[in-house]
């Protein structure tokens, strides 16, 4: 079996590509994979076309658009497509005649371009589902992997001064709620990511020590997590949440979000806080800092969930998609 996975134009984000970087070994062990990476970047009527032209160009068993250039449905054969949607937060970002635009080039017409869909959490289907009508059977849930470069590595718990790790500085992942939520409590809040100006001000505001970085390569982002006694993500919007498990997979305790999919990731293995509440961010903060048998409990429950997440039981999910396409041309 032939497949050809389709990448959009290397950018700033990585998320995609790391995701199918960490399959390609493994899978490559049972089918053919070639990969092309689309020509053009941004969204103009040049570059969707560029881009379509370039998906024609190309001849496999299997075409699999791994996301984001969604649009290049229109450029494949149906029966012999397959769409991964990470999210649709970009439904989020536009309004109007935009918006309608953006949800044909980018969601409604893809959905019906391609023959199978898959997306990595039940939140994620259930948007596809609403917003589109497709039929459920046509969706597939495939959580992404947990990096196997992510290890346990034993550390003592310095409840005196614990090190926070905070993943991201977008908007959606609340550091300029969480920064409040830990005034007055000893700590070192270690960011991945890159501080706006309004971060640093409340930083200094709330007399929060910190250190930052950012453009980690995937050795440098593991030893993060060792080094780290708390693994802090209270987003209020993800596709899929992957700091979640990296954190279970590393032996840390995680506090997040009680909305989906971070709920449904963390397995009832994390401290979960309403993320639009400072006060209960906080509370969770705390509570794992100082409860010792329960921060123990989510360790040792993070160990177990993790395991749903390994990459060869991943890999084979995609690939029983693979097999479905050939069986039902």
């Amino acid at each position: 079996m032939e497949v050809i996975q389709l990448f959009r134009k290397k950018s700033e984000f990585f998320s995609i590509e790391r995701v199918f970087g960490r399959l390609e070994p493994e899978m490559s062990k049972i089918v053919t994979v070639r990969r092309l990476v689309a020509p053009s970047g941004g969204f103009s009527l040049q570059a969707v076309i560029r881009n379509i032209r370039a998906a024609r160009s190309v001849r496999a068993e299997i075409y699999h658009i791994t996301g984001d250039v969604h649009y290049l449905a229109f450029g494949l054969p149906r029966k012999q497509t397959i769409l991964t949607i990470h999210d649709c937060v970009f439904l989020h970002q536009a309004a109007g005649l935009k918006r309608l635009l953006l949800k044909w080039l980018f969601l409604s017409g893809p959905v019906r371009r391609c023959a199978l869909i898959t997306t990595i959490s039940r939140s994620t289907r259930e948007d596809i589902i609403r917003h589109t009508g497709c039929a459920p059977d046509k969706i597939v849930v495939i959580p992404n992997p947990v990096d196997s470069k992510i290890y346990f590595a034993s550390r003592p718990f310095h409840s005196e001064e614990p090190v926070l790790l905070f993943l991201g500085s977008t908007p959606n992942k609340n550091l300029l709620r969480t920064i409040p939520a830990l005034e007055g409590i000893p700590c070192l809040l270690d960011v991945v990511g890159d501080l706006s100006e309004e971060a640093v001000r409340l930083l200094e505001k709330f007399r929060i020590k910190y250190r930052k970085a950012s453009n980690l390569t995937d050795e440098e982002v593991a030893e993060k997590y060792c080094g780290a006694d708390l693994v802090l993500f209270p987003s209020t919007f993800e596709g899929f949440g992957l700091p979640i498990v990296e954190a279970q997979k590393a032996g840390r305790p995680v506090v997040t979000s009680d909305l989906d999919p971070m709920r449904e990731v963390a397995g009832g293995a994390a401290c979960l806080v309403d993320p639009y509440a400072v006060a209960s961010i906080r509370e969770g903060i705390l509570k794992v800092i100082h409860d010792k048998a329960y921060r123990e409990k989510l360790i040792q429950e993070g160990f177990q969930n993790v395991k749903r997440f390994d990459t060869a039981s991943i890999v084979r999910q995609y690939i029983s998609c693979y097999q479905r396409l050939l069986t039902h041309e």
